[in-house]
């Protein structure tokens, strides 16, 4: 994960913090759940912004820019909802958890597009002009994409509770 965050070239703020939050937690059996949150919600931002900068380069943009939007931290870090998911579902084959998650991350943008179009009056993110799309809020092609990232997420989670080293001291 060190290495992912490195790659990513974070900001030097980011950086700092979330290495001050897993040092702090790195001796800990599992580590708080709020410190997950924070990093879900870190990682979250990265990925989008890493996407985006991809994104504009395919459209002839050759700085790169990448952004995301300040309502996606807190829901990034919804990611813990799934901890659970991911503890009952481990032993399944990788395509069906991999279809579980992508079932469940479409479910949550939908929720959470939602709920921001109901308070805002708008969605930050806005697909009403693309194909297959629900409500102008969730990607159904996206779900090749989400089904990847919950199957990344699985392996994010398991650095982040040290499920490695307790199954090799067990």
């Amino acid at each position: 994960m060190l290495c992912l965050l490195k790659e990513l070239q974070l900001n030097n703020f980011t950086y700092f913090i979330t290495m001050h939050i897993l040092e702090n937690n790195i001796n800990n059996k599992y580590m708080e759940k709020k410190m997950r949150f924070i990093i879900y919600g870190l990682m979250g931002w990265c990925t989008e912004i890493f996407f985006t900068g991809a994104y504009s380069l395919m459209r002839g943009d050759i700085t790169l820019r990448g952004f995301t939007y300040i309502w996606m931290f807190p829901i990034y870090g919804l990611l813990i909802l799934l901890e659970p998911i991911h503890n009952r579902i481990r032993n399944w084959s990788m395509i069906l958890r991999g279809g579980v998650y992508a079932v469940l991350i479409l479910i949550g943008e939908y929720t959470t597009g939602s709920i921001l179009k109901f308070i805002l009056g708008i969605c930050p993110w806005n697909y009403e002009n693309s194909p297959f799309v629900i409500s102008g809020i969730a990607k159904l092609d996206y779900a090749p994409f989400w089904f990847i990232a919950g199957l990344l997420f699985e392996k994010l989670h398991d650095v982040l509770i040290g499920y490695d080293s307790l199954r090799k001291y067990s």
